[in-house]
């Protein structure tokens, strides 16, 4: 057996072995395993004391992934809903929120963003939607609570809200650990695209989605940012191999 074969069998069985955690819990053992998913594989150890919480308007609330406990003392505190940026997805981490949700008396509102590639025009649509329809106090949140969750944020005063960009830029920023530098970085392309058209003259960000948003072409013009930058970066100028 050669040795990418090798490493192909061993990748295969650390994933067979992950598998057996990303479950559906349907009972005290299943939900045990997909507590444990959540915690090692999801990093929810990690979320145990750390939020990364803000408040970003009235009765709206931004964060990491909740934590069972989290979701506890926010619904004792009057907390009516949970946007999750991280979609439907059949995993552990899912599964449990909603159940968690469901046991709690809070709506579950899912709608999927990437933290590495740039929203399509659905994607807002989604969102905004989301935004008029939920109801407050409500807590939105992605995995870290610093990419999805701060694209969303600005967005909500943005569109919502009627504050200024420069103010709601502030929501996707290196306060939450968000590093524009990173693969991440797509969401500021984005972000500032708009920002860069609203200089122009006014337009709602949903109006500017449907119309005149190119995801395309901010895509490609990031990564060509990127290479270059990263070609700068490394020494003799050969490309960082990252």
């Amino acid at each position: 057996m050669g040795e990418a074969a090798a490493m192909r069998g061993i990748g295969q069985r650390l994933s067979d072995w992950k598998a057996q955690y990303n479950v559906v819990p349907v009972c005290p053992r299943t939900e045990a395993r997909a507590q444990i998913y959540v915690n090692w594989f999801d990093h929810g150890f990690a979320r145990q004391r750390w939020t990364n919480a803000d408040v970003v308007a009235p009765g709206v609330i931004r964060s990491n992934h909740p934590t069972r406990a989290r979701l506890e003392v926010l619904a004792a505190a009057g907390l009516n809903s949970v946007l999750s940026l991280r979609g439907a997805k059949p995993t552990a981490h899912y599964h449990l929120e909603v159940k968690a949700c469901r046991e709690l008396g809070l709506a579950f509102v899912p709608v999927g963003l990437s933290d590495r590639r740039a929203p399509r025009p659905e994607h807002f649509r989604m969102l905004i939607g989301a935004f008029h329809s939920i109801e407050k106090p409500f807590l939105m949140h992605c995995k870290a609570g610093a990419d999805r969750a701060g694209l969303a944020a600005a967005i909500y005063l943005i569109e919502i809200e009627g504050r200024p960009f420069a103010e709601a830029r502030g929501m996707l920023s290196a306060r939450y650990g968000h590093l524009r530098r990173s693969k991440a970085g797509i969401l500021d392309a984005v972000l500032d695209a708009y920002g860069h058209r609203l200089a122009l003259g006014p337009i709602s960000v949903l109006d500017w989605a449907e119309t005149e948003y190119d995801p395309q072409a901010i895509t490609g013009q990031f990564k060509a940012r990127r290479r270059f930058r990263q070609r700068e970066e490394a020494p003799g100028g050969v490309p960082a191999m990252h």
